[in-house]
């Protein structure tokens, strides 16, 4: 088990991990179809943003001492593409940009959710039943990395 300390340098070095991948991608192509598919990398930072704010929502309650907030999860690839539909149209009005720059400032929003929780709430298995283990263990961004990062990498090699 890592301590607080451990996740929380691991959240900055993926924040870290972002802010370079941006960079790399630049701003002149952050509406450029092809990041994830059709989307743009803006699209796919709006995306991880959605989910993001999702899971935080859920910490500051649980800090809080309030019930979960979110009473649904998306369990099948039909509620879960549903829910990627959903997030996509409620960023419709914001820009590439703004997505990509809310996403990385969203780690730290993470960062300030985590270190509102009590020590034990981090470490018990089933304080928080939506996370399906101990808090402090889990990877927060692995999605980015195992689902999104090869595809934004791949697209950036094809030039």
């Amino acid at each position: 088990m890592q301590t607080r300390e451990q996740q929380r340098a691991g959240l900055k070095a993926d924040q870290q991990f972002w802010r370079d991948l941006a960079a790399e991608v630049g701003p002149d192509r952050y509406d450029q179809a092809g990041a994830m598919g059709d989307w743009s990398f803006g699209d796919l930072a709006g995306h991880l943003l959605g989910w993001r704010d999702r899971t935080i929502a859920r910490l500051e309650a649980a800090a809080r001492g309030e019930p979960d907030p979110i009473p649904f999860e998306p369990d099948t690839d039909e509620e879960i593409d549903a829910y990627n539909v959903q997030i996509r149209e409620n960023d419709a009005g914001r820009s590439s940009a703004e997505l990509v720059d809310a996403y990385t400032d969203s780690y730290d929003r993470l960062i300030r959710a985590l270190d509102a929780l009590p020590e034990a709430t981090l470490t018990d298995p089933k304080a928080l039943p939506f996370v399906g283990g101990p808090l402090i263990d889990v990877a927060f961004t692995g999605h980015l990395h195992e689902e999104h990062a090869p595809d934004v990498r791949a697209w950036l090699d094809k030039g």
